[in-house]
């Protein structure tokens, strides 16, 4: 596995539990209303969207790069 298939993979897996872990937050949120878990969400799921945002700018990098 190269370099480059590794970090796709890598990155899809961090995405999928930064948006699984937000989205679990904002349901403890929305039982519990504490202000930590507020804030755990809302930082996951910044952090997720800016994992989405570096893998897209990554992929434009290395389009040239084949995944072998």
């Amino acid at each position: 596995m190269s370099l480059k298939a590794f970090h796709v993979v890598f990155l899809i897996s961090a995405i999928a539990l930064c948006l699984g872990f937000g989205a679990w937050q904002v349901r403890v949120f929305l039982e519990d209303r504490g202000w930590l878990d507020l804030v755990l969400a809302a930082a996951s799921l910044l952090g997720g969207v800016a994992l989405i945002v570096y893998f897209r700018a990554m992929l434009r990098k290395l389009r040239d790069f084949s995944y072998l």
